[in-house]
C-alpha cells in the first residue's frame, strides 16, 4: 500500500532530512505533499529527479492525507495537529508541543513500539538529547534496572536548524580571516558559538534549569514508564556542527559489569558499541553525522554511583533526534496496520 504523505515545515533542516531518508528507506509514498509558512509557498524542493512545490499550510492542507510529520515547532502543532486528525491524517509530531500529552504516545521505536497501538491521531516524537540518551541508556536498564542518571550534553549547532550551523560557519570563517568574532552580530546564540560553550540550551525555568534540561527527566520517565526515575541535566551547546554527544553517569538497581553492559549494547537495536580505549575507539560527533545508530563507548564502573556505570553517547540530531524516529515511528504504523 502506497500513503499520501505530507510533511509541516519541509524547508527547515529537519523537513528536508525527513524527504531524504523517506526516500532512501523505502517508504511506501504514493504521494508527497510538502507544507510550509506563506513565506515559502511556490517554491520548489527537490530529491533526485523529483520536485514538488511547497504549499502554503491550511487545515485543508491536510484533507486526503493518510500521514503527516510536522517539523514546525510547537506552536504550528498546537495550530494544526488536530485540524489533520480531524481530516483523518495520522500526526507525527517533532515538537514539544504534545509530549507531556496523556492521550499521546511518545514513541522510540526500539524502546516502547506497542505505544502506537492505541494512538488517537497524534503520536510524539521525543526531544533530540532523550532519544540519543535512551539509545544508551535503555538497554542498561533492561539488564540492570535503571534507578537515576547525570547527564551533561554537547549539543551540535544543527539542533538549532539551518540558521545555527548557518552562525557557526560565519563566525569560523572569520576567525580563519582574522577578522573580530566577537564584534560580529549575534543571530541565533546570546554568545559567540565558535571556540566557545555555552552551557544554555532554551528558556531558563525559576529553578535553574532550562526546559531542554527537564525534557531529559521528563519524557525518560514517560518512554520508559519509570515514574520514579531520577535526572539531573546540564545542556550544552558546543561549536560542532552536526550530531550529539551526551556524557551519563547512571546508578541501578543490581549489580553491574563492564562486560555485561557491553553486551548489552552489542545486542540493541538502534546502537552501535565503540568502546576500545586502548586503540583510542569511542564514538565521536564526525563519526555518527548521518548514521542511523547511535554510538556507545567509555563505558566503566562509575566511581561515585554504587551499581553505577558511566558511559558516552553520540547521535545524529538530525536523524534519530528527530527526522529518523518521525520515519521509524510512521514504518512502525505501517507495519501494525495502525495508518
Amino acid at each position: 500500500m502506497a500513503y499520501k504523505v505530507g510533511i509541516l515545515g519541509a524547508t527547515g533542516a529537519v523537513g528536508q532530512e525527513i524527504i531524504r531518508l523517506l526516500h532512501e528507506r523505502n517508504f511506501p509514498i504514493g504521494e508527497l505533499r510538502l507544507l510550509a509558512s506563506a513565506r515559502s509557498a511556490g517554491k520548489t524542493q527537490s530529491y533526485g529527479d523529483q520536485t514538488w512545490t511547497i504549499e502554503e499550510t491550511t487545515p485543508e492542507s491536510f484533507a486526503g492525507l493518510d500521514i503527516c510529520i510536522f517539523s514546525a515547532g510547537a506552536g504550528q502543532s498546537k495550530m494544526f495537529a488536530q485540524e489533520a486528525v480531524q481530516r483523518g491524517c495520522v500526526v507525527v509530531d517533532n515538537s514539544s508541543a504534545f509530549r507531556q500529552d496523556p492521550d499521546v504516545p511518545l514513541v522510540i521505536p526500539e524502546i516502547n513500539p506497542d505505544a502506537v497501538d492505541g494512538h488517537k491521531g497524534i503520536l510524539a516524537n521525543p526531544n533530540c538529547s532523550t532519544a540519543i540518551s535512551l539509545m544508551g541508556l535503555y538497554p542498561l536498564h533492561k539488564a540492570f534496572g535503571l534507578k537515576s542518571f547525570i547527564a551533561s550534553t554537547y549539543q551540535a549547532v544543527s539542533g538549532s536548524g539551518a540558521e545555527g550551523i548557518v552562525e557557526l560557519e560565519k563566525q569560523a570563517r572569520a576567525w580563519a580571516e582574522g577578522r573580530p568574532v566577537s564584534e560580529m552580530k549575534k543571530e541565533v546564540y546570546p554568545h559567540q558559538i565558535a571556540f566557545n560553550l555555552l552551557p544554555h540550551v532554551d528558556d531558563f525555568l525559576d529553578d535553574g534549569y532550562t526546559k531542554e534540561e527537564m525534557k531529559m527527566l521528563n519524557e525518560g520517565r514517560k518512554i520508559m514508564g519509570l515514574d520514579d526515575l531520577k535526572v539531573t541535566c546540564t545542556c550544552v551547546r558546543v561549536p560542532v556542527f552536526r550530531a550529539h554527544s551526551i556524557s551519563i553517569s547512571a546508578q541501578f538497581e543490581k549489580p553491574v559489569s563492564v562486560e555485561a553492559a557491553r553486551e548489552a549494547i552489542r545486542h540493541f537495536d538502534g546502537a552501535e558499541l565503540v568502546d576500545n580505549p586502548a586503540e583510542l575507539e569511542y564514538p565521536m560527533p564526525l563519526n555518527y553525522s548521518e548514521v542511523v545508530p547511535c554510538g556507545v563507548g567509555r563505558i566503566r564502573k562509575d566511581s561515585v554511583f554504587e551499581n553505577g556505570l558511566a558511559l558516552w553517547v553520540c547521535g545524529d540530531q538530525l536523524w534519530k533526534g528527530a527526522a529518523l524516529n518521525a520515519i521509524q515511528v510512521a514504518e512502525l504504523l505501517h507495519t501494525k496496520g495502525k495508518l
